[in-house]
């Protein structure tokens, strides 16, 4: 089993910036993928970016390349999620997930097993 914990929600205006902690406790992550969505109202749960634990190897949706870097601490089991430039249509529910590498496409939700509780970012115009 693997626990997920979120932090670092707001609100903040367009062009701001916020960074997202996803702290991950119980089984070892070393052949895992850890992967942040996100789930505005009304809207699909949607692929943002996911960083392979071992070697980090890193992975963004279109939308928010250039703007969005994911990183992550070995030491402290923690994934971040610095998010730059922020705009209002970034506005959503963040969820951190975790998969092992084996599990299927990282962009599919169903193939994640375990999930964190989310964390709230608006973005005000």
């Amino acid at each position: 089993q693997v626990q997920l914990v979120e932090s670092g929600g707001g609100l903040v205006q367009a062009g701001g910036s916020l960074r997202l902690s996803c702290a991950a406790s119980g089984r070892t992550l070393s052949n895992a993928r850890v992967t942040w969505f996100r789930q505005a109202p009304g809207k699909e749960r949607e692929f943002v970016t996911a960083i392979n634990w071992s070697g980090g190897s890193t992975y963004y949706a279109d939308s928010v390349k250039g703007r969005f870097t994911i990183s992550r601490d070995n030491t402290k089991k923690t994934v971040y999620l610095e998010m730059n430039s922020l705009k209002p249509e970034d506005t959503a529910v963040y969820y951190c997930a975790a998969q092992p590498l084996y599990s299927g496409s990282k962009y599919v939700v169903a193939n994640y097993d375990y999930w964190g509780q989310g964390t709230q970012v608006t973005v005000s115009s």
